[in-house]
């Protein structure tokens, strides 16, 4: 029997995405916070990222914007979805994409970790094929 190291994150234990009560989606506050949080993250200083995601988007995107962005009173300011990933490219950050993931019961793999988790599982099954296969010869040895 192998002893669970509980240390370490499993990678296949299924995430559970965030609980649907009524009244508790209301991420507004915590976007506000993450997009403060990259931005404070981010080479450059807002006008650098506001410069860069107009260039990434072809719209004009203002360091007032992002500021608004980052404001828990500007409630009619949010961010909008199609800003994300130019947002994060300009702040070469993943926060909000894996935050959206975790929530969305998700789990966020990127470029060579992705790739790791898939030799994970895939050396796994192969494990898992290896002991069947011991397991049906050594059935068929067994004088009948």
């Amino acid at each position: 029997m192998t002893q669970r190291d509980h240390l370490t994150i499993d990678l296949f234990d299924v995430p559970k995405p965030a609980p649907e009560i009524p009244c508790s989606m209301d991420y507004r506050a915590t976007v506000a916070h993450l997009v403060a949080d990259m931005l404070k993250a981010a080479p450059g200083d807002r006008y650098d990222v506001a410069a860069q995601v107009s260039r990434l988007t072809g719209r004009d995107v203002s360091k007032y914007m992002l500021d608004a962005y980052t404001s828990e009173a500007r409630e009619e300011f949010n961010l909008p979805a199609w800003l994300i990933g130019p947002l994060e490219v300009a702040c070469r950050s993943h926060a909000l994409t894996h935050w959206l993931s975790e929530i969305r019961g998700g789990r966020l793999l990127i470029g060579e970790e992705a790739l790791e988790h898939d030799l994970a599982r895939w050396t796994q099954k192969r494990d898992e094929a290896d002991e069947a296969l011991r397991a049906l010869k050594l059935r068929l040895r067994r004088p009948k």
